[in-house]
């Protein structure tokens, strides 16, 4: 059974970075997406980024830009650089992964949370102005 342990979470001033870390245990990973989703207080899960198992990477328009995933398979790990952050992007962040999917993903399926049957338990990120 895979699980996910997510770290690198914390507080920082806006206008400053964190990296979040995924590490996967299990039998499989390669084969699936592999997703970022966050919660603040009051507010729904809505979907961060992705990427596929083509290497192909998803973000949500609130992130575009500043926020960058990558995944290394050998390391069973998925990492988010987030830069420029602002107090909007205070949170829980949990890292997410789908069943086997097809080797090119789409928007519609990264982004819906129903897409994925693992989950972390969260990392907080903290941004004060």
């Amino acid at each position: 059974q895979v699980q996910l342990v997510e770290s690198g979470g914390g507080l920082v001033q806006a206008g400053g970075s964190l990296r979040l870390s995924c590490a996967a245990s299990g039998r499989t990973f390669g084969d699936a997406v592999m997703g970022w989703f966050r919660q603040a207080p009051g507010k729904e899960r809505e979907f961060v980024s992705a990427i596929d198992r083509s290497g192909g990477t998803f973000y949500s328009d609130s992130v575009k830009g500043r926020f960058t995933i990558s995944r290394d398979t050998a390391k069973r790990t998925v990492s988010l650089q987030m830069n420029s952050l602002s107090p909007d992007d205070t949170a829980v962040y949990y890292c997410a992964k789908s069943p086997r999917t097809a080797f090119f993903a789409t928007i519609d399926y990264v982004s819906t949370p129903s897409s994925y049957i693992t989950w972390g338990q969260g990392t907080q990120v903290t941004v004060s102005s």
